[in-house]
């Protein structure tokens, strides 16, 4: 088969190696597509796999089929198509026996620590990774992880039916942000200094402003009826972001930070005070939960997309082969390409 593997720093390659062959409760998923994030970038080309483990496939976004099974599993799975939740856990530490699986202190991760969706076939660990789907195309399904992740932004903010929310950041995980605000009742607005990406999002039929462009808090108000928003997602991991976003909510708004931090982060005296005097809320993200309450992300996501409830498959704007996506990736790094979402089929 071929899989797209590090074999060391910046060192990415479109390989042909054996089909694995699932044993015990192991599944064999023949992938359906597996989407670039932006995490696969810097693991490509500046950190390097979380395990140490070389050469690795890369690849976390993904689902399929699938086409056979271990000694141990159900065999009436074989045929089976859904998303893949590609952390996992230890289920013996705090987090995990709690439920809070992305908190796992001693977890493993298919695309960073072990092999994961940029091959034609991938091993996957056991029937609890895979999210069943009834009918949802597979590109859809392969953005159920930056989807859930978007979800739980949302709910880490606190969102409710009525409020208006600014999210920081157009790209998919914001565009899908915004897709949450709305199913959720409330009106998002979205906000980037990338002229190209407010214009997809406005494109998509979000409110969208160029902060380098408008004044911020003006615009707003005039969207909220006078009002500054009532949350906030700061989606980019910039610092000048998480200022606006202290600026952007009126007291007693709720922030939710998603973006991973590009550099130290400072806040100005005037911010700092600012976050003490409107007494504001805010709560970390990480990825996305999977357990079962209050509400499973990756099942309510895959109801959703088989409803055609939600939809992603919109936001794919290049589909290169194995063999294409290694020049991809090094395009995407130089910043010589430029795309919305990256999806290997």
């Amino acid at each position: 088969m071929k899989a797209v593997r590090l074999h060391a720093i910046g060192d990415i390659r479109c390989d042909n190696i054996e089909i694995p062959v699932p044993h015990g409760e192991e599944l064999l998923l023949k992938v359906g597509a597996c989407g670039v994030c932006g995490s696969d970038l810097p693991r490509t080309f500046e950190h390097g796999t979380s395990s140490g483990k070389y050469p690795l496939t890369i690849g976390h976004e993904f689902a399929g089929e699938v086409v056979a099974v271990g000694e141990k599993a159900d065999k009436s799975l074989i045929g089976a198509k859904g998303a893949i939740f590609p952390l996992i856990p230890c289920r013996k530490c705090d987090p995990c026996v709690t439920g809070k699986y992305a908190m796992c202190e001693n977890y493993d991760y298919l695309g960073s620590r072990s092999d994961g969706g940029f091959a034609e076939y991938c091993l996957i660990p056991s029937a609890w990774h895979l999210i069943r789907s009834q009918s949802a195309p597979m590109e859809l399904l392969a953005m159920t992880e930056p989807a859930c992740v978007a979800q739980h932004a949302v709910r880490r903010a606190k969102v409710t039916a009525g409020q208006c929310v600014v999210i920081f950041g157009a790209g998919p995980i914001g565009i899908m942000a915004a897709r949450w605000v709305r199913i959720f009742g409330a009106e998002p607005i979205l906000v980037d200094i990338v002229a190209e990406k407010v214009a997809f999002a406005k494109e998509k039929g979000f409110m969208a402003v160029n902060s380098r462009e408008e004044e911020l808090l003006g615009a707003i108000r005039t969207y909220n009826r006078g009002r500054l928003a009532d949350a906030a997602i700061e989606g980019t991991g910039s610092g000048k972001a998480l200022v606006s976003c202290v600026e952007s909510v009126h007291a007693g708004g709720c922030i939710s930070l998603l973006g991973n931090p590009m550099g130290n982060t400072e806040i100005p005296l005037k911010i700092h005070s600012m976050m003490l005097r409107k007494e504001v809320e805010i709560n970390g993200v990480w990825n996305s939960s999977r357990a079962p309450y209050p509400v499973d992300e990756w099942k309510y996501t895959v109801r959703m997309m088989d409803e055609g409830k939600f939809e992603a498959a919109d936001l794919i704007t290049d589909r290169p082969s194995h063999e294409e996506l290694p020049a991809i990736l090094k395009e995407l790094k130089d910043g010589t390409r430029k795309s919305i979402k990256v999806m290997c089929i």
